[in-house]
């Protein structure tokens, strides 16, 4: 005898959208956790901030990039990364060389006292959360951006000007 108020045996019970919220905002809560917890580390040990630390990498593996160049590894906006650019060459980490063949572009070279903050920097230099999306296949990645790209039209009030600047600036 079926019993109206059962359950039929291969479904499953889901939890209420509203529990469901709470979840995904925890799960943004320990993302923004982790970040701001990795960055804390980062100017701890090294004495510069996320975002430098990124800068002075990704210089040490590109001696001689330019600034646009720089800003499109980050994915920020190129006055952003002057205004990094900036601040580290005045703590004499990163020094302005013109290039020999085009000198109206700038090259930026590291100091010997970058060599020491990169050596003593926890990794991932880029970040926690630049690391864990780069470790996503191309699928799982199309899914989020599709999932956020749903989340941020909710959004009742929005700072587009984040979007171009670092997490650890944030």
């Amino acid at each position: 005898m079926y019993l109206a108020n059962t359950t039929p045996p291969d479904s499953v019970a889901r939890p209420s959208s509203d529990t469901m919220a709470l979840t995904v905002l925890k799960q943004f809560r320990l993302i923004y956790g982790s970040v701001r917890q990795h960055f804390r580390e980062v100017e701890h040990s090294c004495g510069v901030s996320g975002s430098q630390l990124w800068l002075l990498h990704e210089i040490a593996r590109t001696p001689g990039i330019g600034v646009s160049e720089l800003a499109n590894r980050l994915s920020i906006h190129q006055s952003t990364c002057s205004q990094l650019v900036d601040k580290l060459e005045t703590r004499g980490l990163v020094s302005k060389q013109r290039k020999i063949e085009d000198q109206r572009r700038v090259g930026l070279q590291l100091t010997d006292r970058a060599a020491e903050v990169l050596s003593a920097a926890p990794g991932p230099v880029e970040g926690v959360l630049p690391q864990a999306l780069q470790g996503l296949t191309d699928d799982t990645l199309e899914q989020l951006q599709a999932s956020l790209a749903q989340v941020i039209a909710q959004l009742t009030t929005r700072d587009e000007r984040s979007a171009d600047k670092p997490l650890a600036d944030l």
